[in-house]
């Protein structure tokens, strides 16, 4: 059942969602080429431990339970990938997927970072990820319905000539990381046929979390039991913010900081 948040709710959300940017601060300023993603994997946890936010990934159960604070994903990868020995080089782009609970509420966000110079293509699949979750926010300030709004998205990859990943979607966020509805990047006709479709009015807090392929956007399962790739090894994007409506329009609970109140020192991780 679909829950819906309170504005002091949401305000607590917001203490997780700070941790969360700042975390992905932490990857933008590690993040070159010569590391690995056990690199980046690192100074994110122990910012973690060190401020009380409790990882939402790290044992998340599966075949074997997730091993890390963050997915990692390289290139090809599209999630999930697992933090360890890959080494970045010119040319990668490199997902980060992150999250945490502080005080017993989530916050969850994912950017894809280019490895210094990359090419016209993965510029281009990264301007049109990312702008594809902006056109989710924009929309969903004027409300209706969420197939309506995944629609616009989907329309936007296929005039930009990337596929979008149907397997995987966003998801609804609160005392845990997935809640009701489920959130997809796509129009689907079963969806509103099943009545899963869903209204976009005040109280409703989701991750909304566009994942982008320069080829097919078919995608397996490696050995490791969690990391995603696409079938034709073609590079993908991920990017994701927590929002919440409110009376007064969307409010990104994952976004920058609004002043110096809201700022954490992360100068010791970097």
């Amino acid at each position: 059942m679909l829950v819906y948040k309170s504005a002091e709710e949401m305000r607590k959300m917001r203490k997780a969602g700070l941790y969360v940017w700042h975390a992905l601060q932490i990857a933008r300023s590690v993040v070159k080429p010569g590391i690995t993603t056990e690199d980046i994997e690192r100074p994110i946890a122990q910012f973690y431990k060190d401020n009380n936010a409790i990882p939402l990934f790290k044992g998340v159960p599966g075949v074997v339970p997730f091993p890390a604070v963050n997915c990692i994903s390289v290139n090809e990868e599209v999630v999930h990938g697992i933090p360890g020995k890959r080494k970045l080089v010119e040319g990668d782009i490199v997902s980060v997927d992150t999250g945490c609970k502080v005080n017993g509420w989530c916050g969850d966000s994912a950017t894809t970072i280019p490895v210094g110079k990359i090419s016209s293509a993965k510029q281009h699949l990264l301007k049109v990820t990312e702008r594809a979750l902006h056109i989710a926010i924009e929309e969903m300030a004027n409300l209706g319905r969420w197939q309506d709004i995944s629609k616009k998205m989907e329309a936007y990859a296929k005039e930009n000539h990337v596929s979008v990943v149907e397997t995987l979607v966003g998801h609804g966020i609160g005392r845990e990381m997935h809640e009701p509805p489920q959130v997809p990047n796509y129009y689907s006709k079963e969806m509103v046929q099943c009545g899963e479709d869903f209204e976009v009015k005040p109280g409703l807090v989701i991750a909304v979390e566009p994942m982008f392929n320069l080829g097919t956007n078919r995608v397996r399962v490696l050995s490791d039991h969690w990391t995603i790739i696409t079938v034709d090894r073609k590079p993908s994007a991920h990017f994701e913010h927590t929002l919440a409506v409110t009376e007064k329009g969307i409010w990104v609970l994952t976004g920058e900081p609004k002043d110096d109140a809201e700022r954490i020192d992360i100068t010791s991780y970097v």
